[in-house]
Formats: C-alpha cells, sequence, structure tokens
C-alpha cells in the first residue's frame, strides 16, 4: 500500500504505519477513540480525534469509537450524546455501532479468571489506604500483600463473592501479581477490579464489580483487532501492564500502544478535574460557556470544525511535550472567518449621529457586498436614514492626522454608503456627546467626491429606527496566567473581565442570523449568534492578534 500521508505532513505514528504495511505485519490500519463519558470532550480531544479518525481515512481503514465506561459513579449519558455530537460536528464518522467497554463485561471477568488460576491474580483485602503505604515510592520498593499468596481456589472463590456483592465497597479487590518490586509503580501487582455498587448506564445493576481501565482498554483493544492504539504520554509507563495483560492471556491479537504529546494551550486547563469544578461550582455557565476549551464551548463560541482540523493539523503530532500559544488557535479560526465569513455591520456603544440635510422621514436602502473579495457571497440591503447610530470611539472632537475617523469639522466616509461631515455636537449636564450632527454629500455613494477631496477613514454605522437591539458577549481569556493548571489555586488565576456584556444595534439583516454562523461585524471581529432564543451575539475572535499585547488598529 502506497504512503497515504504523502499530501501531509509526515509524523512517526504514520512512519511506523507506513512500515508495517510495507513489511505486511498489518494488512490495514485499525484505530479507536475512547473517550470516557464523564464530562464533555475538549481540545486535546480533538487533537486524538483528528489523530485517530484521519489516519484511518488516509489509509482507507477503520476507527471505532469506544465509551471506556468502567466507572459508573462519574459517568452519564449527557455526557455520551455531547461525545457523539463533538465527532460527528468534527467531521468524522465511526466504524460501525459505538462500542463500550461495557460490552465486554463477560469476557474481561473470564480473562480475570484465567489470569487468577494462572497464579497471577489474587483477591487483596487490604484497604484502599494500605494498598497506597505498601506500595511504596520512586525511591522505595513496595512490599508484598498478607494476601499475595492465597491459593487458586481461596482466590477463585473470593472473586466470585465480589461478583455476587458478597463485600462492601473498599473491603477487597482483585489484583495482578507482578513484581512489587519493579522500577515501575505501574507494574506493582496494579488493581484489576473493585467493588462498586453503582447503577450503570449500560449494563444496570448487573454487576457490582467494575474493571480497572488499565486492565479493560488494552484487551478492548485486542477484542477489536485494533493495529495501532494511541494514547498520550502520560500512558507510556502503562505501556508494560498493557502488555502484559495480553501476553499472559488468552487471546489471538496482539496491538501495540504508541504514545504522543498531549497538547497544552496556553491560558486554559484540559484537565477533567478542574473543568468539571469550573461548571459545578458556577465559574462558567455550564460545559459549553464559549470561554471554556471544550468543543461545546468552542462550537458555541464560533469556531468551525474546519480550524479546529486545521489547528490539529498545525501542531502536528511529536514525542515532545509542549505548550501551544493560544494565538495559533485564534490564527486559525480568524483564517477560515475571513474568507468565509459574510459581513455585517454592528454599533457595541452607539452615539447618535443626525445628518441635517438627508430629507426627514426618509430611507434610502443601500446595496452592501456580503463579502468584499467573493461576489459569489451575494450582497444584501441595508438602510440608510437620517438618524444613524456610530461607535464612540470612532469620534472625537479634535485629533491628530493619525486618527483616520470622525473628528469635527472633517469628513469621513461611512461604510457601503455616503461621505459625512461632523459640523456639531450636542452634550449632556456631565459633558458627554450625545449627538454628532452632520452634513452628507449625496453625490459619494460608491465613489470619491467630485472636486477631488480626500477622505482617508471609513466607519461602520447602524441606522438608528431599523438597528436592532442586541446583547453582544465579549469574551476574553478564562485564566489570567499562561499556565493556570500549574498556580498553587487555578481559581485564583481567573480573569475577572473575562466576560464582558454590552447592549448594541445591529443591521436589521442579521435578525435571520443562524446560531453559531460566522459574521465579520466590520472593523470589529468575528462574531457569531449564540444558542440563545434572543438576538445575542459572541465574539469568537479580534481581527488581530492581540496576544502580544497590542490592540486593534486605529
Amino acid at each position: 500500500m502506497s504512503n497515504a500521508g504523502e499530501n501531509r505532513p509526515s509524523n512517526f505514528i504514520r512512519q511506523i504505519i507506513d512500515a508495517d504495511l510495507q513489511s505486511g505485519k498489518h494488512h490495514s490500519v485499525h484505530t479507536r477513540f475512547p473517550p470516557e463519558p464523564n464530562g464533555y470532550l475538549h481540545i486535546g480531544h480533538a487533537k486524538s480525534i483528528c489523530l485517530n479518525f484521519g489516519l484511518a481515512e488516509d489509509y482507507k481503514g477503520f476507527c471505532n469509537l469506544r465509551f471506556d465506561d468502567t466507572n459508573p459513579v462519574k459517568e452519564d449519558q449527557e455526557y455520551v450524546d455531547s461525545i457523539k455530537q463533538d465527532v460527528h460536528w468534527l467531521g468524522f464518522e465511526w466504524s460501525g455501532e459505538v462500542r463500550h467497554s461495557s460490552d465486554y463485561f463477560d469476557q474481561l471477568f473470564g480473562y480475570a479468571v484465567e489470569l487468577i488460576q494462572k497464579g497471577l491474580a489474587y483477591v487483596d483485602e487490604l484497604s484502599p489506604e494500605q494498598i497506597r503505604e505498601y506500595r511504596g515510592t520512586l525511591k522505595e520498593p513496595g512490599k508484598n500483600s498478607p494476601y499475595r499468596d492465597r491459593s487458586v481456589e481461596e482466590n477463585l472463590a473470593l472473586f466470585n463473592k465480589m461478583r455476587d456483592g458478597g463485600f462492601e465497597e473498599g473491603k477487597a479487590c482483585l489484583r495482578a501479581k507482578i513484581d512489587m518490586a519493579s522500577s515501575f509503580i505501574v507494574m506493582r501487582d496494579p488493581v484489576l477490579y473493585r467493588v462498586k455498587f453503582a447503577h450503570h448506564h449500560q449494563t444496570g445493576d448487573k454487576w457490582c464489580i467494575y474493571p480497572m481501565y488499565d486492565f479493560t482498554h488494552c484487551i478492548s483493544d485486542a477484542i477489536e483487532g485494533i493495529t495501532h492504539s494511541l494514547c498520550t504520554l502520560e500512558f507510556q509507563d502503562n505501556r508494560r501492564l498493557y502488555d502484559w495483560v495480553l501476553e499472559n492471556i488468552t487471546i489471538d491479537v496482539q496491538p501495540h500502544q504508541y504514545e504522543f504529546s498531549r497538547l497544552n494551550l496556553e491560558y486554559t486547563v484540559t484537565s477533567k478535574r478542574k473543568l468539571n469544578q469550573l461548571v459545578t461550582e458556577h465559574h462558567v455557565a455550564g460545559w459549553d460557556d464559549p470561554r471554556m476549551p471544550t468543543i461545546a464551548g468552542l462550537r458555541r463560541r464560533g469556531y468551525t470544525s474546519g480550524s479546529i482540523r486545521e489547528f490539529c493539523k498545525r501542531i502536528g503530532v511529536t514525542k515532545m511535550d509542549n505548550t501551544v500559544e493560544m494565538a495559533m488557535l485564534e490564527a486559525c479560526i480568524r483564517d477560515d472567518l475571513n474568507d468565509n465569513a459574510p459581513r455585517a455591520m454592528a454599533v457595541l456603544d452607539p452615539v447618535r449621529l443626525v445628518i441635517e440635510n438627508f430629507p426627514e422621514g426618509e430611507v434610502e436602502w443601500l446595496e452592501a457586498p456580503n463579502h468584499p473579495n467573493n461576489p459569489d457571497m451575494g450582497s444584501r440591503k441595508v438602510p440608510f436614514s437620517r438618524e444613524l447610530v456610530i461607535e464612540g470611539e470612532d469620534f472625537r472632537e479634535e485629533a491628530n492626522k493619525k486618527y483616520k475617523r470622525l473628528v469635527l469639522g472633517k469628513e469621513v466616509r461611512l461604510r457601503n454608503a455616503y461621505v459625512v461631515k461632523a459640523e456639531r455636537v450636542e452634550k449632556d449636564a456631565a459633558g458627554n456627546i450625545t449627538t454628532i450632527f452632520c452634513s452628507y454629500d449625496p453625490d459619494t455613494l460608491g465613489k470619491d467626491p467630485a472636486d477631488g477631496r480626500k477622505v482617508k477613514g471609513v466607519i461602520h454605522w447602524v441606522s438608528k429606527n431599523h438597528g436592532l437591539p442586541a446583547e453582544v458577549r465579549l469574551y476574553d481569556r478564562l485564566f489570567n496566567v499562561p499556565n493556570p493548571g500549574n498556580a498553587e489555586d487555578f481559581l485564583a488565576t481567573i480573569n475577572p473581565e473575562s466576560l464582558t456584556v454590552v447592549q448594541g444595534l445591529v443591521e436589521p439583516s442579521l435578525a435571520e442570523a443562524e446560531p453559531q454562523k460566522g459574521y465579520q461585524f466590520e472593523r470589529i471581529g468575528y462574531f457569531c449568534r449564540d444558542n440563545s432564543q434572543t438576538l445575542v451575539f459572541n465574539r469568537t475572535v479580534g481581527l488581530r492578534d492581540t496576544w502580544g499585547g497590542g490592540g486593534e488598529d486605529a
């Protein structure tokens, strides 16, 4: 088979697959994505999804979606549904039916019995605290449990007693008998089964013992015929246990585990425990809060599936741990929306602008292109009237030559409309400008002034009487430090200004905006309509990278 990745950046996993196919070790590629349904997927999972499903796609192989559902206490159908939605939204389809580790509980129990019969597993009645104490440290070996040398018959009877509900939680577990002096702590008689009296969302109340991840995962891979089992580097030592289990049970297929670096992204946390804490303690408004690094949160913020796939492609697959700059993720969505997002006008800090020589009560519907560089995206009608609103920051009574917006006594062009000149202002008792009075040149629609006057600035606007009131949510980074996960208290690093809500006016065409569809609010940034019933827009990203400390252009 030829190299399916010849038009893609190669990586060490592709090189391994190419070699395996060339040597005849494997004749096809079969991967899997095995999330635990105990939370929503995040951007790190997106990397794994793109890798596993992408390899299967490129090599015309298979990729299973398998839920690692061995801990019913923390699992929920809501998470199962959200994970399936995320995989589909990213553009991938799993092979065959959705699989669950729980589909194999009967077989897993049988393999545990086989290990007991071979003298390679025993029922331990040490408490969880004692097991930790007996396990030793990185510098000191562990010591054997006093229950380690029970007979095969006694262990079989006790394991059946565990299965039948004869032990309370924490009073007994099944452990592999490997080596308590191993330099790898994972090999110091790891727990294979524990007692949990919990209802399971797939198997109901059939079981009160549940297998551990390390025991379940490798056997599930083998049962499904996985050729390349891909996981992140923190499971590197676990590969020894992965191989040990498969070598000591009667099973035909022997998959191999390969590790790659996990995705660490600046100004975020991707620990499920920490993400769950943010949700349960109401620091954010749910798993799909647009400040969250979850796929659901990114989608609600306006990220496209294509931009996330492109991001995963750009960061690549290596064995080197590193932290990716947030600017790289934002560059991907900015590139996508710059090409594909229709334009619209919105004013977030409205100041009234009256064009005194425009007829009262008259409305002119102007043609505005939906994209300046793509005529195929068509155009829309925008109402132009005597009373408009512009951004408060787009007007100054006095300004230097670098300021290219509206200045008292000078001209500026209104986007897709006419040239106007600021004649005078009206202020309230506190000295705040409430109205800017202008005149317009009716002969400047779509062309420069006839007498050769140069008008450099262009500002956006919305008709005051036709504009639609909208809530606009301006999202910023959720944390104030690049690596909040390393902080003593990551919650103390939450940015108190991660969300600013303003009330603006948007052009009437946005009444029909679809949720999660990206728009460029001209001169402001990229936004999408929120899922709410009312007119709410979420800022996806600004027009330019501001992570280096610079601001938007004047």
